[in-house]
């Protein structure tokens, strides 16, 4: 048995735009539903959630099943941990996640790590299990030699610091990507709760072209329509445009409103 393709890092390589979905609600139901709707990538988020390890597995296993009869373009789960831990990491991986988002870089040292924390020895520090999610159980042969080729690690920056280090962290051997954080960064730029300030805007449309400079694929977070086709126009090849939670609570507000008011 081989291990899967990872084609969204490949697609990312190639700068070919990959649209996602941020998805919140910790529920291999709700994973497996969204996975159908026509994303290239969902993000599993276990930072800014209620997640763990076992809900995780269970939504990889949902959007497995999500992509069933949609051979060509399936939905490719990211997985965010929590931090970038060296456990937290080895247990998603074995839990089968073939990409990480990881949060809240800001030091070239910090992005080391974490690329050695997705690799077996010696290039890396990544402990070995034999019989994981991840290596079909022991049916994939060959995963300890080729997992990394198939493992594509994103790093988050969000904050001014990790501004200032992006093309050292961006250049370090095994990071495949970089995601900037709106949110934390117009807080740490001095404007929380306010990402489309002018000031934050600059800075992000900065941090994408420097990404890009350095052979990178940039990536980000928005659900305005608007700007997310600008983050693309820039060259941004992964693009998050709307979060599963927002949308359940924006849509529902509006369809009790429309009966309240009647």
């Amino acid at each position: 048995m081989d291990i899967p393709a990872n084609n969204f890092k490949r697609a990312i390589a190639s700068g070919i735009p990959q649209i996602g979905l941020w998805t919140s609600l910790c529920s291999e139901y709700a994973a497996e539903v969204v996975a159908g709707s026509g994303f290239d990538w969902l993000l599993l988020d276990t930072e800014h959630s209620p997640n763990d390890l076992f809900m995780v597995t269970r939504q990889l296993q949902g959007v497995a099943a999500g992509n069933v009869g949609i051979p060509s373009s399936p939905a490719h789960p990211v997985v965010r941990p929590a931090w970038n831990d060296m456990v937290l990491i080895k247990r998603y991986l074995d839990a089968g996640a073939q990409s990480l988002l990881i949060p809240y870089i800001q030091t070239e040292e910090e992005a080391r790590n974490a690329v050695a924390y997705t690799r077996y020895p010696p290039d890396g520090v990544r402990g070995l299990g034999g019989t994981t999610r991840a290596t079909r159980f022991g049916r994939v042969k060959e995963y300890f030699r080729v997992a990394a080729a198939e493992t594509c690690l994103l790093l988050q920056i969000e904050t001014k610091q990790g501004l200032d280090n992006l093309e050292a962290i961006a250049n370090v051997d095994g990071v495949d990507g970089v995601f900037i954080g709106p949110a934390d960064l117009s807080a740490g730029l001095g404007h929380i709760g306010n990402p489309g300030h002018p000031d934050v805007q600059k800075a992000i449309d900065e941090a994408i072209r420097r990404i890009i400079k350095c052979g990178k694929a940039a990536g980000i977070l928005t659900p305005d329509e608007k700007l997310a086709r600008h983050y693309i126009e820039l060259g941004a090849s992964f693009v998050a445009v709307g979060v599963d939670i927002t949308m359940l609570a924006r849509e529902t507000e509006k369809l009790a409103a429309k009966f309240k008011k009647a």
